[in-house]
Formats: C-alpha cells, sequence, structure tokens
C-alpha cells in the first residue's frame, strides 16, 4: 500500500470502558428520574385530592391526662395529630349519622360538594370548667337571656343572650328541660350561621376530668336527642380511663 492509499483510510480508535460505564450510568440515571417523577407524581396527585384527609384506618390511641381515646387516623382531623402519644387536645370529625372517618366513598361528604352539611367535628381535651354545658345553664347562662324564648324544631326553645352577656350573634337551644338534664347548646345566627359548617356547639364531661365539645349542623337540632345519645355513645367507646385512674 502505498503512502498516499495509508493516508486516506479511516481511522479506527478503541473507546475506553470507563467512556461506556459513564454512557451506562448516565442511561441508568435518566431511568430512575423517570421512575422518581413517575411515582412522585402520582403521590403528589393523591396527596392533593385527598387536601388534608386520609382513608388510613389505622387505630390511634392518644393520651390525654389520665384518659386514653383510640381513634382512627381517618377520624382524626388534622395531620399532625395523626400518631400515637400524649396531647393537650384531639381533634375529629365524623360523618352523621354513619359517625365514621373519612373514605373515598365519603369525599363529597367530607368536602361538602353535596352542600348536604352532615359533618360533626369532636374535640377531647382536659376540662377547663367545673360544669359542662347543661350544668351552666341555671347559674350562668339563664341570667343573660331575653325571655321568652322562640319555639324550635322538636321542643327546642331559642333563647337570645342579653347585649351585655357577650355572646352576640349567638342564640341558646335549650330542650328536654322536664325531662332531667337539659340538652344545652349555643349556635351562631344570622350570616354567621349560615357561613358555618357546623354553627351549633355542645360540651359535657366525660372520663376522668375530660370535656368533650361537638359542633354540628344547625339542621340537627331537630334531632337533638338522638344527636346526643349517639355522641355519649361514640366517645365511651372510644375513651378510657388509664391505668393511673
Amino acid at each position: 500500500m502505498t503512502q498516499a492509499s495509508a493516508a486516506a483510510s479511516p481511522t479506527y480508535r478503541a473507546i475506553d470502558s470507563s467512556f461506556l460505564l459513564k454512557v451506562f450510568y448516565g442511561f441508568a440515571a435518566l431511568a430512575l428520574l423517570s421512575l422518581g417523577i413517575s411515582v412522585g407524581g402520582k403521590w403528589l396527585g393523591r396527596s392533593i385530592a385527598l387536601a388534608g384527609h386520609t382513608d388510613d384506618a389505622t387505630l390511634h390511641e392518644i393520651v390525654i391526662g389520665n384518659n386514653v381515646i383510640a381513634a382512627r387516623a381517618n377520624a382524626i382531623r388534622f395531620e399532625r395529630q395523626r400518631h400515637d402519644g400524649v396531647a393537650d387536645r384531639l381533634d375529629l370529625y365524623l360523618r352523621w349519622p354513619q359517625l365514621d372517618g373519612y373514605t373515598d366513598a365519603a369525599r363529597d361528604d367530607f368536602n361538602n360538594a353535596s352542600g348536604a352539611h352532615d359533618i360533626l367535628f369532636l374535640s377531647f381535651e382536659e376540662r377547663m370548667m367545673s360544669r359542662d354545658m347543661s350544668g351552666r345553664l341555671e347559674p350562668i347562662y339563664s341570667p343573660m337571656l331575653v325571655r321568652p324564648g322562640q319555639p324550635g324544631p322538636d321542643g327546642v326553645t331559642l333563647y337570645s343572650f342579653n347585649e351585655k352577656s357577650g355572646y352576640l350573634n349567638e342564640v341558646l337551644a335549650v330542650a328536654g328541660e322536664t325531662t332531667g338534664e337539659p340538652f344545652v347548646a349555643r349556635c351562631l345566627a344570622g350570616d354567621s350561621a349560615s357561613e358555618s359548617l357546623a354553627p351549633c356547639e355542645r360540651d359535657i364531661h366525660l372520663g376522668d376530668n375530660l370535656s368533650l365539645t361537638y359542633r354540628f349542623p344547625r339542621e340537627l337540632l331537630g334531632d337533638w336527642d338522638r344527636l346526643d345519645t349517639a355522641i355519649r355513645a361514640k366517645a365511651a367507646s372510644m375513651s378510657f380511663v388509664g391505668a393511673g385512674g
């Protein structure tokens, strides 16, 4: 072969094995990144869809004072409270009348998509008052009320508060006064009531120095007896006094 023909021939160079490894690692990294984006996208999409809710039914035990409350994660309203251990307060939300927590099937109820207003909000904490709301009727609320009251649903009487009471834009709902311990709840009135999912509030005592406040739609005032009985039974099934009681 002449020098000219040799110069015209193409030159081949062996590819370094380290270069091949770099290419391989590059493709592997891209594949992992793609997988991460896919998984992360699905997780983020689910997180956005749940909007703070969870359908996790894990049972947690929360200790408040000398009381233990066993609540499922999907009934605990706030993510920061969904764990076992000691707490000052526990907030739940339950669907009426099932008294169950969030599920995918109940999504519209918990997001108020149907406008049905059938979610109850419960808060457990240590007692700050010696009397619950029923016990405060005569010594505290009665002197503040404008009488006579207005008739409400199913034997409920609605009383306005006087201007000096401090309970502006609220009414007091009272029922069952002749049958023993009365049912007493405070309810928002006017525009404030229409803007709230649960404008009525009642607190009861239970356990060892434990207080339960529950908020509910005003539409349930007509079912006050069944509502209060169901809430008490539910709370009793979830809570118990600890070993130190």
